[in-house]
């Protein structure tokens, strides 16, 4: 299976919302253009002190919210929702009535992706990476660097602690080597409770299907309260196909 199947489930850190057996797709901050944001995603000037990093990003087992999903460079926002139940996670964005629709899940240990639609894509088929929980994912997120508390201007504003993840290959050493940034991944989670997710800029290779590499997702309400997840018919007639990252470093390199 060529890697383009595989682009959304190796999201940038995470998810989103992964490259296989440490990230998922999960997923900001919302630019309304390349130069700069709206007051009312804006983000306000990162706080940085000297006392102790607080804790980073923890996907709920349960949870469920809404918001949207915006690909500024093709001047796309559609709906967006994210739930979780009992450690499966699902994303799904947009809808048939809009320009993209899919949907990302981790369900029973495995990362599923499937576009349905998408500008340019002709083929839509899901695409499957074995051996995969929310608890990794979380192990993943224990990696993450804190930028700072920042706050997200809006309605009502909200203040967050911001965290960055990202890939990048080969594994070298300190030093002068030539090195490339897979995936990135910034996760904005409430500051009162890393289990609430607020932003997320995902860049990479995951994005493919996307010109400028990145896609955002802002969330309008969050709550820790069982959600929905369905596996897609299509989804759950597809045999394995990858398995962990040394799947998707051989998909990569074909």
């Amino acid at each position: 299976m060529g890697w383009r199947l595989t682009r959304r489930a190796a999201l940038s850190a995470a998810v989103a919302a992964a490259v296989a057996g440490v990230m998922t797709t999960l997923p900001s901050a919302y630019a309304t253009s390349r130069a700069g944001v709206t007051r009312s995603v804006g983000v306000v000037g990162t706080e940085q002190s000297d006392s102790p990093a607080p804790q980073p990003p923890q996907l709920p087992r349960d949870f469920r919210g809404k918001g949207t999903w915006v690909v500024r460079d093709l001047g796309i926002t559609v709906p967006f929702t994210w739930e979780g139940r009992d450690g499966d996670s699902q994303m799904v964005a947009g809808g048939p009535q809009y320009p993209i629709w899919f949907t990302n899940l981790i369900y029973r240990g495995s990362i599923y992706t499937l576009t349905y639609k998408w500008p340019g894509l002709t083929q839509h088929p899901c695409s499957r990476i074995p051996g995969f929980t929310v608890d990794q994912l979380n192990r993943f997120f224990q990696g993450a660097r804190f930028v700072g508390r920042e706050v997200l201007q809006g309605s009502p504003d909200r203040y967050v602690n911001h965290w960055r993840v990202g890939v990048v290959v080969p594994t070298l050493p300190p030093g002068n080597f030539l090195r490339f940034p897979l995936a990135l991944g910034d996760f904005y989670v409430d500051q009162s409770d890393p289990g609430t997710f607020w932003r997320v800029l995902q860049f990479g290779v995951q994005n493919l299907y996307d010109p400028e590499l990145d896609e955002w997702l802002v969330m309008n309400t969050f709550e820790h309260k069982p959600g929905t997840v369905t596996l897609p018919r299509r989804c759950s007639l597809l045999p394995g196909d990858l398995s962990g990252i040394e799947g998707v470093v051989g998909a990569l390199n074909q």
